[in-house]
């Protein structure tokens, strides 16, 4: 992490769920986020038992979330950060549905592999559900292909989510700040997000 990059010492706790094939990324942000936050963990795999075996410490899963995958009734909304109902469906009430929420949880890899992750974890569903609305395009650009427009990488989307859960637009940019600089530094070198070299990693 950048020594001009400042650790966010943020009050909702953040997990995030990494399919093995999207460690080796290079310009992945599970790991930029979590040296970028306080309160964050990055646990490797398909499945796990439960909330508090992902964790690994004990945990009630009404305090958690989970980023949703996206749902189409969810596009237009003015809010950044929509809670939704097991059919996709906003709550009415937005303030309640945040109200009392300990962690969050956010599934890192690309569509198909965030999809798996879902499907095989069915505590998942106990969760309260949330879903990023994107104020505009990814920072990648076009150093990394999505496979939707309005997808964002899972540090934008943590961020996010934390400005509104926060209430605090500085915990956005402070973690883009090593976001930015990862990019500049990709650009510069001509680098495009693939994966990294595993015989040669420490």
């Amino acid at each position: 992490m950048s020594a001009m990059s400042e650790t966010v010492d943020n009050k909702v706790s953040i997990l995030v769920l990494q399919h093995p094939q999207e460690q080796d990324r290079v310009l992945g942000t599970a790991r930029l986020l979590s040296g970028s936050l306080v309160h964050a963990k990055v646990v490797v795999g398909l499945s796990w038992r439960n909330l508090a075996h992902a964790l690994g410490e004990p945990a009630e899963p009404r305090d958690w979330g989970v980023l949703y995958l996206g749902s189409a009734q969810t596009r237009g909304q003015a809010a950044p950060l929509v809670a939704i109902d097991a059919k996709g469906q906003p709550l009415a009430d937005q303030e309640a549905a945040r109200a009392g929420l300990k962690g969050l949880i956010a599934l890192d890899g690309n569509w198909a592999q965030a999809k798996a992750l879902w499907w095989r974890n069915a505590w998942l569903t106990k969760l309260r559900r949330f879903v990023v609305v994107p104020d505009g395009p990814s920072l990648y650009g076009d150093l990394r292909r999505e496979a939707r427009p309005d997808a964002v990488s899972t540090l934008e989307a943590v961020a996010l989510s934390l400005q509104v859960l926060e209430g605090d637009a500085a915990v956005r940019e402070k973690l883009l700040v090593p976001f930015r600089a990862l990019l500049a530094k990709a650009r510069r070198e001509g680098v495009r997000d693939s994966k990294r070299d595993r015989r040669v990693r420490r």
